[in-house]
């Protein structure tokens, strides 16, 4: 079996799997426009003679960690036709997907998953849930009156103040995207509109993204930078009351607008939605702020799928060393000192999607309750959260 990357003479086969496997079809008129687009991708494949049988798409991102634009590889349409499925080529792909992402300096990466226990089996791991609010009209009481004001923008009239909030609220939390404008213009507007609220200084500090049809309002992102722009954007929403019979808010599962309702008991839902994976360890951990503790712990790090992650890496607030297996060892005893973990627990831990001390008590940790503790002590709380799709 031999995997070779798609070159631009093999995207209409590319595009041909996707269509069958996907269930869709591209307008003629469409496809120049779509292999522009592939040029963008790393699109890897297995062929059956002349023919394409499956394939994988890893699309180069950045995303907002610790303070910092990580480099993150998305992995997306992974499609086999159904007469070569179940022939281990799925796996094999996304094996090689993993070095080729470490190869290309993605030191971590995401895809939206159809079946999580599949992704898990290879070391993607939940890393953020989405929350979706559902408001009937009778419900959309006003909050207290703020002094600001709102204005309407579409993708023709898109201004630079959506951009800078957009950045301003992800780098509170773990895993957003980084945007461009020309995936503003192309992923995220599409029909809908956005309303910012300005402060009475004129500042931009929030935004909705929606679209209104067959009289219900249907808001795609609730984006606040404080609670004068969160009842700001809330009372936006309630002026739509003569034109709509219910409302959906899709938002993140640490935004506090459900409590500040008149009527918080509304109809919640939380899905998990992304799932995240760490390629290189060393360098994710390298780049995490610790805390403050004088304390330091070991690591001892199991990744089936990416073997340049096994180790024991010794963790303080200051430093991360690494200490590899040596080749011939013939010791086999798990070692008396530190953590014992896989992939899928350290990236959990990563993102904020889990603290250590929950995934000890889950028995995803193995170690002495002392040194989970000291683990807690050093990761920082933070929050995962991510709005698009791809």
């Amino acid at each position: 079996m031999e995997i070779k990357v798609l070159t631009e003479e093999d995207y209409t086969q590319s595009m041909k799997l996707s269509m069958y496997a996907f269930q869709y079809t591209i307008p003629e008129d469409k496809i120049p426009t779509r292999k522009e687009m592939l040029k963008n991708h790393k699109i890897l494949g297995i062929w059956n003679q002349s023919n394409l049988a499956a394939k994988l798409h890893i699309i180069p991102f950045h995303i907002y960690m610790y303070g910092l634009e990580w480099k993150m590889g998305g992995v997306a349409g992974v499609a086999t036709y159904p007469e070569f499925r179940r022939s281990g080529y799925v796996k094999s792909l996304m094996i090689e997907a993993i070095k080729q992402m470490r190869g290309d300096g993605q030191i971590v990466s995401m895809l939206h998953p159809f079946d999580i226990g599949f992704y898990r089996k290879y070391g993607w791991e939940i890393f953020t849930e989405n929350k979706k609010i559902q408001i009937d009209k009778i419900n959309l009481q006003f909050l207290e009156p703020q002094k600001g004001s709102i204005k309407r923008y579409t993708k023709d009239t898109h201004h630079s103040d959506i951009e800078k909030l957009y950045i301003e609220f992800s780098e509170k939390y773990t895993g957003m995207l980084v945007r461009d404008l020309t995936w503003w213009m192309n992923n995220i507007y599409d029909d809908s509109q956005i309303a910012v609220y300005y402060n009475e200084m004129g500042q931009a500090k929030g935004y909705i993204l929606f679209e209104i049809k067959d009289q219900k309002m249907d808001v795609q992102e609730f984006i606040c930078l404080n609670h004068e722009a969160r009842c700001g954007l809330w009372n936006f929403i309630c002026q739509h009351d003569s034109m709509v019979e219910n409302v959906s808010i899709l938002t993140s599962n640490h935004e506090y607008l459900p409590y500040v309702l008149k009527q918080p008991k509304v109809k919640m839902e939380v899905a998990p939605y992304f799932m995240a994976r760490i390629i290189d360890a060393r360098q994710c951990l390298s780049k995490v702020q610790f805390n403050g503790c004088t304390d330091k712990v070991f690591l001892h790090i199991e990744d089936t799928f990416a073997p340049w992650n096994n180790g024991s890496y010794l963790i303080g607030n200051s430093d991360v060393k690494v200490f590899k297996e040596k080749q011939g060892s013939s010791c086999t005893q798990p070692p008396q000192r530190g953590i014992r973990l896989d992939i899928n627990a350290l990236t959990a831990i990563l993102f904020g999607y889990k603290r250590p001390i929950e995934l000890f008590a889950m028995g995803y940790l193995k170690g002495s309750e002392e040194e989970v503790n000291v683990l807690e002590r050093l990761f920082p709380i933070v929050k995962p959260y991510f709005y698009d799709f791809f």
